[in-house]
């Protein structure tokens, strides 16, 4: 007994440890954690190790996935206790429901249900080798929790911090400072929250019941966990069925009346062996137990409690996952007298983040865990709607309305966990081409308001944009698109408001390389005479 309260303490004591450092990350909004230190974090996240060794085929840096399934086959799902952060959160959501429940029995046993099971594996299972990322985005633990601390997390930790700088610096203490809020679209938060909700409500009523039936990595690591080397048992001789175990088993996978495991569905989270009385139940060597039957008596303290054979209706509502694309880049600012009419931009692609390679190949690998649109220091990364089309639901796209791309930066291929984002070395990131800046004169304030700009040239970085002789003493925008490596340094700054802007970029679809710019003679200045002044 004492031992077995060791291993639940253990087994809690690191998933709040992994739990808070996967959290860390998402929430840096100091930027504390060096882009070494993501990979090395989520180095055990099934789904996206898996997706990574496929992309750089590299044991080193993406073979988590093989330590999972080892340790899989040695202890059965120690993972979805411990490592999935998901599984986490659940686990504390249901922590919570008993605290505050009146309920002497909060579990009992149900039966699978291997249909469902098996049908979301078998979508996952098509989804990777088919590459439908935006499917195994809705079905991944961690890319779902992933979303979870972005898009609601994050933004609650800035509003903290930015309210207790106001508050320290009123007292003439700048330890904290404050950090740009980036409001996310309305239709992802809504989403995600919809979507958190969902699995709050089924952790607090049913414990494990989404790690059972609807998630495909619990699943298959329960295909694992049938011929694992250590499961849970019973010791049938010691066995008085008062029910504690079931009582307590969040996954509501034990048979009293047939004493058996459903091994299968356990996270050997070892609730069940550190509440029993009689030593009945062990974590060791089992031999296959007999099949459990569908219906059954379960004795509680001595009470005989009936099983409901009513079958529980499992509803899924779908999400509405489309929305105007003007929803999206809706402003409240009106369009002055000079700039009615113009000319609307339009795209080939929206641009992907430098390291995808291509829009197809980002699509198909991203899992919309959105770990990079946290880690990018200026947020240009955003939620795509309808950027990319429905095969690009939620993965980020480069959103110049937000910010632009910092030419010294590249920290969301540090963050990727799936390979989706590749890192490169700064000077191939710094040329490597999004997309080419297009420049609309009917649009620009020189053209049509007659007075001077110049914000898009001057925030170049590679002076793809130069201002050259306009008419009456101005100067207008030139775009050089051969060293334009498609930041949208240049677009957002454009004091035109979208859709009209006067330069925009559009996006390559497979990203390629810009020319090195043009390093200009430097006129030398003599000092062979006296200062003039």
């Amino acid at each position: 007994m004492h031992l077995f309260s060791i291993l639940k303490k253990t087994r809690v004591a690191l998933g709040i440890i992994v739990l808070l450092l996967t959290l860390a990350l998402f929430i840096d909004i100091y930027e504390y954690f060096e882009e070494s230190t993501f990979s090395k974090i989520l180095y055990l996240q099934f789904v996206p190790s898996l997706l990574k060794f496929v992309q750089t085929v590299s044991l080193v840096t993406a073979g988590g996935f093989i330590i999972v399934l080892v340790l899989t086959l040695f202890m059965g799902r120690f993972y979805c206790s411990t490592i999935c952060p998901l599984g986490i959160i659940q686990d504390i959501i249901n922590y919570i429901a008993k605290k505050v429940s009146r309920k002497r029995v909060f579990f009992k046993y149900k039966k699978a249900h291997p249909i469902w099971r098996y049908s979301f594996l078998g979508i996952m299972a098509v989804a990777m080798v088919g590459g439908f990322g935006f499917i195994v985005a809705w079905l991944d633990p961690y890319s779902i929790a992933g979303r979870f601390f972005s898009y609601l997390l994050e933004p609650i930790a800035t509003g903290i911090n930015n309210t207790l700088a106001t508050w320290m610096q009123s007292s003439g203490n700048y330890t904290l400072h404050h950090v740009k809020l980036y409001h996310v679209a309305w239709l992802p938060t809504s989403i995600t929250l919809g979507l958190f909700l969902f699995i709050a409500i089924l952790s607090w009523t049913r414990g494990r019941f989404f790690c059972n039936v609807i998630c495909p990595v619990g699943t298959f690591l329960g295909l694992g966990s049938k011929v694992a080397l250590l499961k849970v048992g019973f010791i049938p001789d010691n066995c008085t069925k008062c029910g504690k175990c079931a009582a307590v088993c969040k996954s509501e996978c034990i048979s009293i009346k047939n004493q058996a495991v459903d091994v299968s569905r356990c996270v050997t989270c070892f609730n069940c062996l550190d509440v029993c009385p009689d030593a009945a139940l062990k974590f060791g060597f089992i031999k296959p137990n007999a099949k459990v039957k569908p219906e059954e008596v379960i004795p509680v303290h001595g009470a005989v409690h009936k099983t409901n054979n009513d079958r529980r209706k499992l509803l899924i509502t779908g999400a509405a996952l489309m929305a105007g694309s003007s929803i999206y880049a809706l402003k409240k600012n009106k369009l002055g007298p000079s700039q009615q009419n113009l000319t609307l931009n339009k795209r080939d692609y929206y641009p992907a983040p430098p390291g995808a390679g291509s829009v197809h190949r980002f699509n198909n690998i991203c899992t919309a865990c959105s770990l990079c649109v946290s880690a990018c220091p200026t947020h240009v990364l955003q939620p795509s709607i309808t950027q990319y089309g429905l095969s690009g639901f939620m993965q980020p796209f480069m959103d110049y309305e937000t910010r632009y791309c910092n030419f010294d930066c590249h920290k969301c291929a540090e963050a990727c966990p799936t390979g989706a984002i590749l890192p490169l070395p700064m000077e191939e990131k710094q040329l490597t081409q999004l997309g080419v800046a297009i420049f609309l004169k009917e649009n620009c304030i020189v053209h049509t308001d007659g007075t001077d700009c110049g914000a898009c040239s001057e925030h170049c970085p590679t002076k793809a944009v130069n201002m050259v002789p306009y008419k009456n003493g101005l100067l207008i925008p030139e775009v050089d698109q051969s060293i334009c490596i498609g930041c949208g340094a240049c677009e957002y700054p454009c004091p035109v408001l979208p859709p009209s802007r006067a330069i925009y970029i559009n996006g390559n679809g497979t990203h390629k390389l810009a020319d090195k710019p043009r390093q200009e003679e430097q006129t030398g200045v003599s000092f062979e005479e006296d200062f003039p002044f």
